[in-house]
């Protein structure tokens, strides 16, 4: 098995992928087919290598197939395994019919499903269906689902989890959840978001050995972040450097009863390693958080001539966290959205941008879903059912990169390959985290990283900082427990 790459692709570039290495590179589509199930197999003993009985469920097709092969390599070293049939063998053709015929060869025991208990067995292997399934999962497909769901065993899905959709990482009706997926030739992107990664378990990869050069017919348009490449951006400062020479960041927010919001924001670009942090905010709360936190320039900010002379002090603004929607929050929005600073756009900026949409250009927008489908004037439920193509619709409508937020966090400008971060966890969820997520962006624009650069690294900071605070546990994670591991991230001589 191979490390995971960082091109992700659709059902329908993989498929491609296989049609090139199969009539273009001759190699046997029988011989991709037994790679497949040799390289699943080896992850099941990675995982499980003392498990001894198996059941093994297998629909139509050619993901049929993997398991038929996987099924006989089982049972040749020993394995007791067990293969349930949703399709009569009389349907199968190809390829799967081939792996069949050689399986039946081997005296193990072969069963049509019927609601069967798979809580006997020490492994469940998923080969229902690959990655072109496009229709809800129904009928006694469903139900072999939910078996192998409800018998609380290891699971490992060959391909993909079956129900997952390939392309958006949505459940089509209902879907394995596995504890370890293995992914052949190219790595499906629903794997990486939305529900993928719940229902995926550890993800493996093996490219079955074909040719490098089959990648360059398919150009993959979505990617995962190479955090590393990006952290080298962060490189030492020089000895006689200096605050200014790190920017300025000027956070817009803290309305009434939302300091703490403004506050966490602006330690975030201090942490990050802004060389100065302002934050404009209502004047009832100035004093207090420069008490907090005296090394932020807390300012309370009643006029927009106040907030001009602000803005000419800046490098960027961090616009939102705690912002409100009444008039203040109006005028403060405005009054940055006017001026020619790149602009960092979150919380309740968002919802004042989607009631008054404008293409503005040079800003960043990080919407969660909820925020990006008022952006899009659309329901939740739209922009889970394809992440993918929402992030690039907002970066279109808005002429922004875009971070949308959640499992899976991408990042888009709608000009180049949209990439994935395959980092954090579930313990991000709680308040605060995305105030903490837009002071890291404004903290890197500070620095002179480019926008879309600044996006991407700080969307894995972020995530990659809190899966280190979460040693200590996924319930109960703040936003500030976030700053220690990201100040060691933002380190070179301190993260390795």
């Amino acid at each position: 098995m191979n490390p995971l790459p960082y091109n992700l692709y659709t059902a329908s570039q993989v498929r491609e992928l296989d049609r090139v290495a199969i009539e273009d590179n001759k190699i046997p589509s029988f011989t991709l087919m037994t790679r497949a199930a040799t390289a699943a197999f080896k992850a099941s003993l990675k995982h499980w290598p003392h498990y001894k009985k198996m059941a093994v469920i297998c629909g139509c097709g050619n993901n049929a197939g993997d398991g038929f092969v996987f099924s006989r390599l089982a049972k040749e070293t020993g394995i007791q395994v067990t293969v349930f049939l949703l399709t009569d063998p009389k349907s199968l053709k190809g390829d799967a019919l081939r792996a069949f015929d050689e399986l039946t060869e081997k005296n193990l025991t072969i069963k049509n499903f019927h609601s069967d208990d798979f809580s006997k067995y020490d492994l469940v292997v998923d080969a229902l269906f690959g990655s072109g399934l496009c229709r809800p999962i129904e009928g006694i497909f469903k139900e072999a689902v939910d078996c192998i769901n409800k018998a609380g065993k290891p699971v490992l899905s060959i391909d993909i989890p079956s129900g997952l959709n390939a392309d958006t990482g949505e459940i089509m009706g209902t879907a394995v959840k596995a504890n370890a997926s293995i992914s052949f030739i190219g790595l499906k992107r629903g794997m990486f978001t939305a529900h993928g990664p719940e229902f995926s378990g550890t993800i493996h990869f093996d490219d079955l050995g074909v040719p490098a050069h089959i990648y360059d017919s398919v150009p993959a348009n979505v990617s995962r972040i190479d955090f590393e490449r990006l952290l080298a951006l962060l490189s030492l400062r020089p000895k006689d450097s200096h605050k200014n020479q790190f920017g300025h960041t000027l956070v817009v927010g803290g309305n009434l009863g939302m300091a703490g919001a403004a506050k966490l924001c602006a330690e975030a670009a201090l942490r990050t390693g802004s060389g100065l942090v302002s934050v404009a905010t209502r004047s009832e709360h100035a004093s207090i958080l420069t008490e907090e936190r005296p090394e932020i320039m807390s300012h309370g900010i009643e006029k927009v001539a106040e907030l001009k002379k602000r803005i000419d002090l800046a490098n960027v603004i961090a616009l939102g966290p705690g912002l409100g929607q009444d008039s203040w929050a109006k005028q403060m929005y405005k009054t940055c959205l006017n001026s020619k600073l790149p602009l960092i756009v979150d919380a309740d900026a968002l919802n004042l941008l989607a009631q008054n949409p404008l293409a503005r250009g040079n800003w960043i927008l990080t919407p969660h879903p909820g925020e990006a489908a008022r952006l899009l004037n659309c329901s939740n439920k739209a922009i889970e059912k394809d992440r993918f193509a929402a992030v690039k619709r907002i970066a279109k409508k808005y002429k922004a990169i875009v971070v949308l937020k959640g499992c899976g966090s991408l990042v888009s400008d709608n000009k180049t390959p949209a990439t994935l971060c395959d980092l954090g966890n579930p313990g991000m969820s709680s308040g605060g985290m995305g105030d903490a997520l837009t002071g890291i962006i404004a903290g890197l624009v500070a620095q002179k990283i480019s926008p879309l650069d600044a996006a991407k690294l700080g969307t894995c900071l972020h995530a990659k900082a809190a899966d280190i605070a979460v040693a200590n546990g996924e319930r109960g994670l703040i936003a500030s427990d976030l700053f220690d591991p990201l100040r060691k991230l933002v380190n070179p001589t301190i993260r390795d």
